[in-house]
Protein backbone atom coordinates (compact mmCIF):
# COMPACT_ATOMS: atom_id res chain seq x y z
CA UNK A 1 0.00 0.00 0.00
CA UNK A 2 1.43 3.69 -0.97
CA UNK A 3 1.21 6.24 1.44
CA UNK A 4 -0.60 9.36 0.83
CA UNK A 5 -1.50 12.75 2.52
CA UNK A 6 -3.87 12.65 5.54
CA UNK A 7 -2.31 10.45 7.60
CA UNK A 8 -2.96 12.72 10.39
CA UNK A 9 -3.56 9.96 13.02
CA UNK A 10 -0.06 8.16 12.55
CA UNK A 11 1.41 12.22 12.72
CA UNK A 12 -0.04 12.23 15.89
CA UNK A 13 1.46 9.14 17.02
CA UNK A 14 4.73 10.20 16.20
CA UNK A 15 4.47 13.51 17.70
CA UNK A 16 3.06 12.56 20.66
CA UNK A 17 0.56 15.34 19.72
CA UNK A 18 -3.44 14.53 19.66
CA UNK A 19 -5.20 14.83 16.44
CA UNK A 20 -7.03 17.94 17.18
CA UNK A 21 -4.60 19.97 17.80
CA UNK A 22 -2.68 19.66 14.08
CA UNK A 23 -3.29 21.96 11.30
CA UNK A 24 -3.37 19.52 8.44
CA UNK A 25 -1.49 20.83 5.08
CA UNK A 26 -0.26 17.66 3.66
CA UNK A 27 -3.59 17.06 1.25
CA UNK A 28 -4.42 19.99 -1.29
CA UNK A 29 -7.73 19.16 -0.20
CA UNK A 30 -9.52 22.88 -0.25
CA UNK A 31 -9.75 23.38 3.53
CA UNK A 32 -12.93 25.59 3.08
CA UNK A 33 -14.66 23.18 0.97
CA UNK A 34 -18.72 22.90 0.41
CA UNK A 35 -20.86 23.42 3.70
CA UNK A 36 -22.36 20.11 3.95
CA UNK A 37 -26.04 21.02 4.62
CA UNK A 38 -28.35 18.19 6.87
CA UNK A 39 -29.07 14.96 4.67
CA UNK A 40 -32.72 13.76 5.25
CA UNK A 41 -33.40 11.08 7.01
CA UNK A 42 -35.01 8.54 4.30
CA UNK A 43 -31.18 9.10 2.58
CA UNK A 44 -30.16 6.15 5.28
CA UNK A 45 -33.04 3.96 4.60
CA UNK A 46 -32.80 3.83 1.01
CA UNK A 47 -30.42 2.06 -1.65
CA UNK A 48 -28.59 4.19 -4.21
CA UNK A 49 -30.69 4.87 -7.11
CA UNK A 50 -29.51 5.82 -10.48
CA UNK A 51 -32.23 8.03 -11.21
CA UNK A 52 -31.87 10.37 -8.00
CA UNK A 53 -30.38 13.41 -10.51
CA UNK A 54 -27.38 12.44 -9.54
CA UNK A 55 -26.03 12.11 -13.41
CA UNK A 56 -28.06 15.00 -14.54
CA UNK A 57 -26.13 17.67 -12.11
CA UNK A 58 -22.57 16.29 -13.25
CA UNK A 59 -23.78 16.71 -16.89
CA UNK A 60 -24.54 20.29 -15.82
CA UNK A 61 -21.52 20.73 -14.00
CA UNK A 62 -19.12 19.02 -16.70
CA UNK A 63 -21.11 20.21 -19.62
CA UNK A 64 -20.45 16.53 -20.77
CA UNK A 65 -23.05 13.71 -21.33
CA UNK A 66 -21.00 10.56 -20.91
CA UNK A 67 -20.33 9.97 -17.37
CA UNK A 68 -19.70 7.29 -14.90
CA UNK A 69 -20.33 7.79 -11.41
CA UNK A 70 -18.00 5.95 -9.01
CA UNK A 71 -16.48 6.05 -5.50
CA UNK A 72 -14.26 8.48 -6.41
CA UNK A 73 -11.55 8.58 -8.92
CA UNK A 74 -9.38 6.60 -7.41
CA UNK A 75 -12.27 3.86 -7.80
CA UNK A 76 -11.62 3.86 -11.28
CA UNK A 77 -8.08 3.95 -11.18
CA UNK A 78 -7.84 0.59 -9.29
CA UNK A 79 -10.09 -0.83 -11.80
CA UNK A 80 -9.32 0.85 -15.60
CA UNK A 81 -6.12 -1.16 -15.42
CA UNK A 82 -8.44 -4.83 -15.72
CA UNK A 83 -9.66 -3.88 -19.23
CA UNK A 84 -6.48 -3.81 -20.95
CA UNK A 85 -4.66 -6.90 -21.80
CA UNK A 86 -1.09 -6.27 -20.92
CA UNK A 87 0.34 -3.00 -22.22
CA UNK A 88 3.23 -0.80 -22.43
CA UNK A 89 1.75 2.16 -19.85
CA UNK A 90 3.04 5.55 -19.46
CA UNK A 91 3.30 7.32 -16.16
CA UNK A 92 4.89 10.78 -14.92
CA UNK A 93 7.16 10.78 -11.71
CA UNK A 94 6.33 12.38 -9.68
CA UNK A 95 2.76 12.22 -9.79
CA UNK A 96 0.29 10.57 -7.85
CA UNK A 97 2.03 7.51 -7.26
CA UNK A 98 -1.94 5.09 -7.22
CA UNK A 99 -1.85 5.29 -11.32
CA UNK A 100 1.18 3.58 -12.16
CA UNK A 101 1.37 1.32 -8.60
CA UNK A 102 -2.29 -0.07 -9.93
CA UNK A 103 -1.08 -0.72 -13.32
CA UNK A 104 1.76 -2.30 -12.20
CA UNK A 105 -0.31 -4.27 -9.60
CA UNK A 106 -2.46 -5.78 -12.67
CA UNK A 107 0.87 -6.72 -14.60
CA UNK A 108 1.28 -4.59 -17.15
CA UNK A 109 4.58 -2.37 -18.32
CA UNK A 110 5.53 0.91 -16.40
CA UNK A 111 7.30 3.23 -18.34
CA UNK A 112 8.19 6.48 -16.07
CA UNK A 113 8.50 10.15 -17.89
CA UNK A 114 8.64 13.52 -16.89
CA UNK A 115 6.77 16.30 -19.05
CA UNK A 116 9.33 16.73 -21.54
CA UNK A 117 10.39 13.41 -22.47
CA UNK A 118 6.70 12.09 -23.46
CA UNK A 119 7.15 13.27 -26.92
CA UNK A 120 10.25 10.93 -27.25
CA UNK A 121 8.46 7.88 -26.07
CA UNK A 122 5.04 8.06 -27.14
CA UNK A 123 5.43 5.72 -29.83
CA UNK A 124 6.35 2.87 -27.31
CA UNK A 125 3.44 3.14 -25.40
CA UNK A 126 -0.21 1.37 -25.59
CA UNK A 127 -1.76 4.18 -22.46
CA UNK A 128 -0.60 7.37 -21.40
CA UNK A 129 -1.63 8.65 -18.04
CA UNK A 130 -1.41 12.65 -17.77
CA UNK A 131 -2.12 14.20 -14.36
CA UNK A 132 -3.67 18.04 -15.60
CA UNK A 133 -2.76 19.80 -13.40
CA UNK A 134 -0.15 17.23 -11.93
CA UNK A 135 -0.20 16.41 -8.43
CA UNK A 136 2.31 17.37 -6.78
CA UNK A 137 4.66 19.53 -9.45
CA UNK A 138 1.60 21.01 -10.52
CA UNK A 139 2.84 21.12 -14.19
CA UNK A 140 -0.13 22.18 -16.75
CA UNK A 141 -0.81 20.34 -20.10
CA UNK A 142 -2.90 22.17 -23.10
CA UNK A 143 -5.64 20.62 -24.46
CA UNK A 144 -4.20 20.97 -28.27
CA UNK A 145 -1.21 18.97 -26.82
CA UNK A 146 -3.21 16.05 -24.78
CA UNK A 147 -5.85 15.91 -27.64
CA UNK A 148 -2.47 15.59 -30.25
CA UNK A 149 -1.12 12.84 -28.21
CA UNK A 150 -4.65 10.97 -27.79
CA UNK A 151 -4.90 10.78 -31.43
CA UNK A 152 -1.02 9.13 -31.75
CA UNK A 153 -2.34 6.65 -29.34
CA UNK A 154 -5.81 6.26 -30.67
CA UNK A 155 -4.33 5.74 -34.15
CA UNK A 156 -3.08 2.19 -32.09
CA UNK A 157 -5.98 1.33 -30.15
CA UNK A 158 -4.50 3.19 -26.91
CA UNK A 159 -5.73 4.83 -24.45
CA UNK A 160 -5.28 8.51 -22.90
CA UNK A 161 -6.20 8.56 -19.36
CA UNK A 162 -6.20 12.23 -17.93
CA UNK A 163 -6.72 12.93 -14.50
CA UNK A 164 -8.02 15.94 -13.56
CA UNK A 165 -8.76 16.59 -9.49
CA UNK A 166 -6.89 19.34 -9.30
CA UNK A 167 -8.39 20.73 -12.73
CA UNK A 168 -12.13 22.11 -11.18
CA UNK A 169 -10.50 25.88 -10.06
CA UNK A 170 -9.28 26.58 -13.86
CA UNK A 171 -12.74 24.43 -15.70
CA UNK A 172 -11.49 26.01 -19.23
CA UNK A 173 -8.65 24.04 -19.05
CA UNK A 174 -10.59 20.49 -18.93
CA UNK A 175 -10.84 17.82 -21.76
CA UNK A 176 -14.43 16.96 -19.89
CA UNK A 177 -16.86 18.98 -22.50
CA UNK A 178 -14.65 17.75 -25.34
CA UNK A 179 -17.39 15.12 -27.44
CA UNK A 180 -16.15 11.53 -26.24
CA UNK A 181 -13.75 9.97 -28.05
CA UNK A 182 -12.63 6.46 -28.56
CA UNK A 183 -9.69 5.64 -25.66
CA UNK A 184 -10.30 8.93 -24.00
CA UNK A 185 -10.81 8.70 -20.54
CA UNK A 186 -11.10 11.78 -18.66
CA UNK A 187 -11.16 11.66 -13.90
CA UNK A 188 -12.71 14.13 -11.80
CA UNK A 189 -13.40 14.04 -8.46
CA UNK A 190 -15.13 15.84 -5.97
CA UNK A 191 -12.42 15.46 -3.57
CA UNK A 192 -10.18 18.44 -3.79
CA UNK A 193 -11.93 21.82 -4.87
CA UNK A 194 -15.66 20.82 -2.78
CA UNK A 195 -13.35 19.48 -0.36
CA UNK A 196 -15.73 16.74 -0.06
CA UNK A 197 -13.08 13.93 0.11
CA UNK A 198 -15.19 11.73 2.27
CA UNK A 199 -17.78 11.49 0.13
CA UNK A 200 -15.78 9.05 -2.18
CA UNK A 201 -17.66 10.62 -5.27
CA UNK A 202 -15.96 10.82 -8.26
CA UNK A 203 -16.96 10.63 -12.16
CA UNK A 204 -15.50 8.98 -15.48
CA UNK A 205 -16.22 10.91 -18.64
CA UNK A 206 -14.99 8.42 -21.89
CA UNK A 207 -17.58 6.41 -24.83
CA UNK A 208 -20.38 4.48 -23.52
CA UNK A 209 -18.75 1.08 -24.66
CA UNK A 210 -15.90 1.83 -22.17
CA UNK A 211 -18.43 3.19 -19.29
CA UNK A 212 -20.30 0.22 -19.73
CA UNK A 213 -17.60 -2.20 -19.17
CA UNK A 214 -16.07 -0.27 -16.33
CA UNK A 215 -19.54 -0.13 -14.44
CA UNK A 216 -19.52 -3.81 -14.58
CA UNK A 217 -16.49 -4.26 -12.76
CA UNK A 218 -17.21 -2.11 -10.42
CA UNK A 219 -20.31 -3.61 -9.44
CA UNK A 220 -23.81 -1.98 -7.91
CA UNK A 221 -23.94 0.89 -5.18
CA UNK A 222 -20.16 1.91 -5.48
CA UNK A 223 -21.80 4.89 -4.08
CA UNK A 224 -23.89 5.69 -0.42
CA UNK A 225 -27.28 7.35 -1.04
CA UNK A 226 -25.84 10.25 1.50
CA UNK A 227 -23.05 10.54 -0.60
CA UNK A 228 -25.32 10.52 -4.07
CA UNK A 229 -27.42 13.67 -2.54
CA UNK A 230 -24.76 15.54 -0.93
CA UNK A 231 -22.75 15.29 -4.08
CA UNK A 232 -26.11 16.22 -6.58
CA UNK A 233 -26.41 19.53 -3.97
CA UNK A 234 -22.63 20.61 -4.33
CA UNK A 235 -22.61 19.99 -7.93
CA UNK A 236 -26.33 22.33 -8.74
CA UNK A 237 -24.20 25.10 -6.36
CA UNK A 238 -23.02 27.46 -8.52
CA UNK A 239 -23.18 30.61 -6.24
CA UNK A 240 -20.07 28.70 -4.03
CA UNK A 241 -18.51 27.44 -7.07
CA UNK A 242 -17.96 30.95 -8.54
CA UNK A 243 -17.10 32.40 -5.12
CA UNK A 244 -14.64 29.74 -4.55
CA UNK A 245 -12.99 29.88 -8.02
CA UNK A 246 -12.72 33.53 -7.06
CA UNK A 247 -11.40 33.48 -3.97
CA UNK A 248 -8.59 30.97 -4.06
CA UNK A 249 -6.51 32.91 -6.35
CA UNK A 250 -5.58 35.28 -3.24
CA UNK A 251 -5.47 32.17 -0.87
CA UNK A 252 -2.56 30.83 -3.33
CA UNK A 253 -0.54 33.81 -3.88
CA UNK A 254 -0.72 34.43 0.40
CA UNK A 255 0.96 30.89 0.59
CA UNK A 256 3.60 31.46 -2.29
CA UNK A 257 4.60 34.50 -0.46
CA UNK A 258 4.54 32.89 3.02
CA UNK A 259 7.02 30.30 1.37
CA UNK A 260 9.27 32.79 -0.24
CA UNK A 261 9.59 34.54 2.81
CA UNK A 262 11.33 32.04 4.45
CA UNK A 263 13.44 30.73 1.22
CA UNK A 264 10.98 28.21 0.21
CA UNK A 265 10.46 29.30 -3.59
CA UNK A 266 7.52 27.01 -4.85
CA UNK A 267 8.73 25.30 -8.04
CA UNK A 268 5.20 24.50 -9.24
CA UNK A 269 1.87 25.51 -8.70
CA UNK A 270 -1.99 24.95 -8.43
CA UNK A 271 -4.74 27.04 -7.07
CA UNK A 272 -4.22 24.38 -3.66
CA UNK A 273 -1.20 23.72 -3.37
CA UNK A 274 2.51 24.72 -3.77
CA UNK A 275 5.39 21.92 -4.26
CA UNK A 276 9.11 23.14 -3.17
CA UNK A 277 12.13 20.92 -4.00
CA UNK A 278 14.62 21.14 -1.57
CA UNK A 279 17.56 19.31 0.05
CA UNK A 280 16.35 20.26 3.21
CA UNK A 281 12.68 18.45 2.58
CA UNK A 282 13.23 15.95 5.41
CA UNK A 283 14.26 18.53 8.37
CA UNK A 284 11.42 20.99 7.55
CA UNK A 285 9.05 18.10 7.18
CA UNK A 286 10.18 17.09 10.77
CA UNK A 287 10.54 20.18 11.82
CA UNK A 288 6.90 21.24 11.29
CA UNK A 289 5.46 17.89 12.46
CA UNK A 290 7.30 18.50 15.94
CA UNK A 291 4.90 21.49 16.00
CA UNK A 292 2.16 20.05 15.07
CA UNK A 293 2.19 21.10 10.99
CA UNK A 294 1.70 18.23 8.66
CA UNK A 295 2.53 18.79 5.44
CA UNK A 296 3.53 16.44 2.51
CA UNK A 297 6.80 15.10 2.19
CA UNK A 298 8.55 13.40 -1.31
CA UNK A 299 11.88 11.44 -1.57
CA UNK A 300 12.50 11.33 -5.13
CA UNK A 301 12.60 14.16 -5.53
CA UNK A 302 13.30 16.05 -2.32
CA UNK A 303 10.40 18.14 -1.83
CA UNK A 304 7.43 19.30 -0.14
CA UNK A 305 3.60 20.29 -0.93
CA UNK A 306 1.84 22.70 1.51
CA UNK A 307 -1.86 23.09 1.08
CA UNK A 308 -3.92 26.10 2.36
CA UNK A 309 -4.77 26.72 5.78
CA UNK A 310 -8.34 26.95 6.34
CA UNK A 311 -8.92 30.16 8.64
CA UNK A 312 -6.14 33.35 9.75
CA UNK A 313 -5.78 31.78 13.06
CA UNK A 314 -4.18 28.86 10.92
CA UNK A 315 -2.14 31.14 8.61
CA UNK A 316 -0.68 32.76 11.93
CA UNK A 317 0.32 29.10 13.51
CA UNK A 318 2.32 28.10 10.06
CA UNK A 319 3.91 31.64 9.74
CA UNK A 320 4.98 30.96 13.32
CA UNK A 321 6.38 27.91 13.17
CA UNK A 322 8.07 29.24 9.97
CA UNK A 323 9.39 31.77 12.39
CA UNK A 324 11.00 29.65 14.75
CA UNK A 325 12.68 27.12 12.52
CA UNK A 326 14.28 30.30 10.48
CA UNK A 327 15.66 31.28 14.23
CA UNK A 328 16.80 27.95 15.18
CA UNK A 329 18.46 27.82 11.86
CA UNK A 330 19.85 31.65 12.46
CA UNK A 331 21.19 30.74 16.33
CA UNK A 332 22.80 27.46 15.22
CA UNK A 333 24.70 29.01 11.97
CA UNK A 334 25.91 31.57 14.54
CA UNK A 335 27.08 28.85 17.07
Amino acid sequence: MLTHGGQLHAAAQKYAIPVNQWLDLSTGINPNGYPVPAIPAACWLRLPEHEDGLIQAAQDYYQAESLLACAGSQAAIQTLPLLRKKSQVGVLHPAYAEHGYCWKKAGHQLIELTSETIETHLSLLDVLIIINPNNPTGCCFSKAQLLNWHQQLDKKGGWLIVDEAFIDATPSASLISEPPRRGLILLRSLGKFFGLAGLRCGFVSAEQKLLTALEEKLGVWSISHPSRYLATVALQDTLWQQQTRANLPSQSVRLKQVLQYYQLTPSGSNALFHWVKTPYAETIYQQLGQQGILIRLFDQPSSLRFGLPKTEQDWQRLEQAFARIYQMKSLNQKN
